[in-house]
C-alpha cells in the first residue's frame, strides 16, 4: 500500500519516519499559517513560552508550493488544524508579524529553539526550490528581534549553506487537492 504524507513544516527538512521516496509538490486551495502547535508546548516551546509552528488553513485559490502544473499525485494526507480555540487547545490563532516574530525568537523547549524551526523551514524550503514569502518574511522579523541583520528579501535567494541536503535522486511531482482525505487534530 502506498501512503503519501505532505510536509509543509517540520517534515520538509525532518520528517522523522522511515520513506521510500520524496517528492516535492504543492497543495491547491490551502495556506501554510503559524498559527499552531502541540510543539508549540511540548517540542520548540513550553505551557509558559508557547512556540509557534505550522499548519495548513483551507483558503480557496491559494497554493501552498509550487506551480500550476497538472497533480502527478492523489489521495495525499496532510494534518490541518481545526482552527478554533474553544475545541481545539493547541490552536493559537492569527497574530501581528512582529507578535508572532517576537514569540518565535524567544520560544525554547525540549526539540529546540522556535527560531531554529522558522530559520530551517525557510532553508529547507529554499533548497528545494520554493520560496515561501510569508516564511521569509516571519524569518527577517524574527532577525530582526534577535538583532542579526542579514535580512533575506523577499524574492532572492538564499546564499548560505544547506542546513540538510536532497537526496539527489528526488523527482519533482505535483500533489493534488486534499478535498478526499484530509485529517484534523481537534
Amino acid at each position: 500500500m502506498v501512503f503519501w504524507v505532505f510536509g509543509y513544516g517540520s517534515l520538509v527538512w525532518n520528517p522523522g519516519f522511515e520513506y521510500d521516496e520524496k517528492v516535492v509538490g504543492f497543495i491547491k486551495d490551502y495556506k501554510r499559517i503559524f498559527d499552531l502547535g502541540k510543539s508549540c508546548i511540548d517540542h520548540r516551546g513550553t505551557p509558559e513560552n508557547p512556540a509557534r509552528t505550522c499548519t495548513l488553513e483551507r483558503n480557496e485559490g491559494a497554493v501552498c508550493e509550487g506551480d500550476t502544473t497538472q497533480p502527478a499525485i492523489t489521495g495525499v494526507m496532510a494534518f490541518t488544524s481545526t482552527p478554533d480555540k474553544e475545541t481545539n487547545k493547541y490552536y493559537l490563532g492569527p497574530a501581528p508579524l512582529e507578535d508572532m516574530a517576537r514569540q518565535i525568537a524567544t520560544a525554547c523547549g525540549p526539540c529546540g529553539n522556535n527560531r531554529d524551526y522558522v530559520f530551517m523551514l525557510e532553508k529547507a524550503m529554499h533548497d528545494i526550490g520554493h520560496e515561501d514569502d510569508m516564511v521569509i518574511e516571519l524569518a527577517n522579523e524574527v532577525r530582526k528581534v534577535l538583532g542579526i541583520f542579514v535580512m533575506i528579501p523577499l524574492g532572492k535567494k538564499l546564499v548560505r549553506p544547506s542546513y540538510m541536503p536532497l537526496k539527489p535522486n528526488i523527482q519533482l511531482r505535483q500533489l493534488h487537492s486534499l478535498q478526499e482525505a484530509v485529517a484534523m487534530d481537534s
